[in-house]
């Protein structure tokens, strides 16, 4: 039963992912139908109308941490629901482009501090053999929800005629009301009401719920490395070496160009020759990949552990991105092109998709861990933003640099993934069965050259 009731509140957490992805992603299918109907510039389009909430993201996962340390995980969380909820009515029903864009950051505020609240919640109530299986169902629901907005985008093209668009995006509404009325029914994070609220009566009742023994040893341990980090500032030598690992791995994601893929499926597929109907529905096919191989790596996680699965990723990346681009570059025939770009969101899938969310929540002390989750989440959304920013100005089928033929930006991914595998192999350490305590002592060295060597173990 206590199983259970950490499995229910993970599970319910997790569907701030389900939103995150389906909010991330909806956008493809609005693409072109917008970009036709406002008549906007590459610039302007790439600009505000697919990467305003991506701006939005960055914001919400910078500032995050500081509602989640403030008024709490499970506050944090049920706003980010409203959130959603507003940005999924006032974009459908936008007049014009700028409506439009300021409504898509209110959704991409709530993007960015859902990467922040559900990680951070859910490796604080996970226990240490599980965390990986449980803070992964984040990701899980993130590539669920992607795969249903491909879906619904599919099923919806041609029922509106013109509104189509709006009924696509209007559609999030629906799981954003249902995710706000369930996430007041989860608790707080045990480690919050003892770092902040300073109650440890609630958390000591929330730890027996969770299947805690030993409560009071517990407690006693939290306490103890709050004790041990609550004069040190973030940015401090004592955290160099999980603030490079977040900075690094949020990096590479993101230069391994998934959510250029993501965002615009359906206009590279059209540029490699499928008409528009049948690449959005090879977007589903996508999509379908994504949550498939995602499912393996959580069943993965905690059984080959964090360094293995980012290691065949990368492994995985590198071939898929340099076949992409010879086939852009020789003009082999889209099945061709296809194949690929499913094999490169399975090694995204297994690997990055897998382990980001986690690998970052559990590298920082209690103490700082919302702001980690925060820097690692602003790393990953200020690339994602700048990439999608100017991908029209590279992809735009009227002014694009590369219009006809997109093969140099899968080649600049490629070499990306390539310097991704050399942190893999020579810097990531092993997290896999470590409490959240064990890694503070471990990953919290004053000399960055001393954390290194535990590398290799």
């Amino acid at each position: 039963m206590k199983i259970n009731n950490v499995s229910y509140w993970s599970a319910t957490v997790a569907l701030a992912g389900f939103l995150f992805g389906f909010d991330t992603v909806v956008i493809s299918g609005a693409n072109l139908p917008i970009k036709e109907l406002w008549n906007t510039s590459p610039l302007f389009h790439g600009m505000f109308i697919m990467s305003m909430a991506l701006w939005g993201t960055v914001i919400g996962a910078m500032f995050g941490g500081i509602p989640c340390d403030k008024l709490g995980r499970k506050k944090t969380l049920f706003w980010i629901g409203v959130l959603y909820t507003i940005s999924a009515l006032g974009s459908a029903m936008a007049p014009d482009p700028f409506t439009f864009s300021f409504f898509r950051f209110i959704g991409g505020l709530g993007v960015g501090a859902s990467s922040v609240a559900a990680p951070t919640y859910l490796s604080e109530i996970a226990p240490a053999d599980k965390r990986g299986g449980l803070v992964a169902r984040y990701q899980f629901m993130i590539v669920f929800g992607i795969f249903i907005a491909f879906f619904s985008n599919y099923l919806l093209k041609g029922v509106g005629g013109s509104i189509d668009w709006r009924l696509m995006l209007g559609a999030e509404a629906i799981p954003a009301i249902v995710y706000c009325f369930m996430v007041v029914g989860v608790p707080n994070s045990p480690r919050w009401l003892v770092l902040h609220k300073g109650d440890e009566e609630e958390a000591s009742s929330v730890l027996s719920q969770m299947g805690i023994s030993n409560v009071s040893e517990h407690i006693k341990e939290i306490k103890a490395s709050v004790t041990e980090t609550v004069k040190t500032g973030f940015f401090n030598k004592k955290y160099s070496f999980p603030i490079t690992l977040a900075f690094l791995l949020a990096f590479f994601n993101q230069l391994s160009g998934i959510n250029f893929i993501l965002y615009y499926a359906p206009e590279i597929l059209e540029v490699a020759g499928l008409a528009s109907k049948e690449s959005l529905m090879s977007s589903i096919s996508i999509g379908l990949v994504n949550l498939i191989f995602t499912m393996l790596g959580m069943y993965l996680i905690d059984r080959s552990g964090r360094k293995k699965l980012i290691l065949w990723g990368s492994i995985g990346y590198i071939i898929s991105l340099s076949m992409v681009a010879y086939a852009f570059y020789s003009g082999a025939g889209s099945m061709f092109l296809l194949f690929f770009i499913l094999m490169f969101i399975a090694s995204h899938a297994v690997g990055q998709g897998a382990v980001i969310w986690v690998f970052i929540s559990e590298i920082f002390p209690t103490k700082v861990r919302a702001s980690g989750q925060s820097f690692g989440s602003g790393v990953h959304w200020v690339f994602a933003a700048l990439i999608t920013l100017i991908t029209p100005v590279f992809l735009d089928q009227d002014n694009g640099i590369f219009k006809d033929n997109p093969w140099p930006i899968f080649a600049f991914f490629a070499g990306f993934m390539v310097l991704q595998l050399l942190f893999v192999l020579f810097i990531m350490p092993e997290t896999n069965g470590k409490s959240l305590e064990e890694l503070e002592k471990e990953l919290s060295k004053s000399d960055l050259e001393m954390s290194l060597k535990n590398t290799s173990s």
